[in-house]
């Protein structure tokens, strides 16, 4: 059997609870090295993992021996760092939103067909079994003509799961750039554009309203138009307590899905003929879950290398959902409706 050897830049809580949990439950992976400039942290895991610890990720990249890299780090270095190990040869797999601007998610894509290699972001909500199976009953025409939809992601903040708490760089502007929009609704972006279809349209109205000492946005709510003239709504927030919402509804011609709207159903199909049918699938992964359920990105990851297959959320399909949060910014900043896709 085939083994990739992997490295893990950045010990923070998604590296902990997603990635090095996912990697060391995938018999087709060796977790050779993890980096952190907090040595601490590197050190502690490379003992439980049984890797080699680094503060310097430039050293991790040039490690002959590895075969691809999850970068796990704040937001303004994903694209450097990627590009960097994309670079040296490894296939990258780099935490959302990929990058801080258009021109940076470009750059990493120009990397990675330059060097041979994979490039995937790591937006899970494609994995989700209840994302999964709506998209099959939309794609069947079981809903008939899809007219609307509403989706959301929302809890109580980065302080409440981040390592570093209140102190997260999560509400440090200069490292983070964007916050719940970057944080939440870029995955919402990422899985309306995977059911519904890329968008042609945004308008947003994004404060921060909920937390103190921070310049970066905790509440937003998105106006969006597919191209093929579905119109919805979209909200991100870190000011949902006690209880966190992920739930997503779609409104069709003969009838509705919900997903992830129910304690116990994660999907319900409600028709105009009178009938319910719900569905009792894998629970949704959450923060809250202390990483037991497996998200499936990093075997999709993993798979995607070995196989040599195109990832199902590749540095394309990334771009094009950081695009969408990039268009509600400015749609906030110059109160206009923005165009998406321009010239593309």
């Amino acid at each position: 059997m085939k083994m990739l050897k992997v490295a893990v830049i950045g010990c923070g809580s998604i590296a902990r609870l997603r990635h090095l949990v996912e990697y060391e439950a995938n018999e087709q992976v060796e977790i050779h090295a993890v980096c952190d400039i907090v040595a601490e942290r590197a050190e502690k895991m490379a003992a439980f993992y049984g890797a080699k610890a680094y503060t310097d990720y430039k050293e991790v990249i040039k490690l002959t021996n590895i075969d691809a890299i999850s970068v796990c780090l704040p937001n303004y270095l994903h694209a450097p760092v990627s590009i960097d190990a994309l670079k040296s040869g490894k296939h990258v797999l780099c935490e959302k939103p990929m990058a801080t601007s258009t021109e940076e998610a470009e750059a990493m894509i120009t990397a990675a067909k330059a060097n041979g290699k994979k490039l995937m972001i790591a937006h899970n909500q494609r994995f989700v079994s209840s994302h999964q199976t709506a998209k099959e009953i939309i794609d069947s025409g079981k809903l008939g003509k899809i007219y609307s939809f509403k989706t959301t992601f929302g809890h109580g903040g980065p302080e409440g799961w981040s390592i570093d708490g209140a102190e997260s760089w999560f509400f440090n502007k200069d490292q983070a750039f964007i916050g719940a929009m970057g944080d939440l609704g870029v995955h919402k972006a990422d899985l309306i554009r995977y059911l519904l279809g890329d968008f042609s349209e945004v308008g947003s109205f994004i404060e921060t309203n909920a937390k103190q000492n921070t310049e970066v946005d905790d509440n937003a709510v998105c106006i969006l138009r597919t191209e093929s003239g579905i119109i919805g709504t979209l909200s991100a927030s870190w000011a949902y307590a006690p209880n966190s919402d992920n739930s997503t509804i779609i409104y069709g011609e003969k009838g509705i899905l919900r997903l992830e709207a129910d304690p116990k159903y994660s999907l319900i199909e409600e028709y105009q003929n009178g009938n319910v049918i719900k569905h009792e699938l894998d629970q949704i992964q959450s923060n809250d879950e202390g990483g037991q359920t497996n998200s499936h990105v990093i075997d999709h990851f993993v798979e995607a290398i070995l196989d040599n297959k195109e990832p199902l959320v590749s540095g394309e399909e990334g771009m094009k959902s950081l695009q969408v949060i990039l268009g509600a910014l400015e749609s906030q900043d110059t109160k206009q409706i923005i165009t998406l896709n321009k010239g593309v």
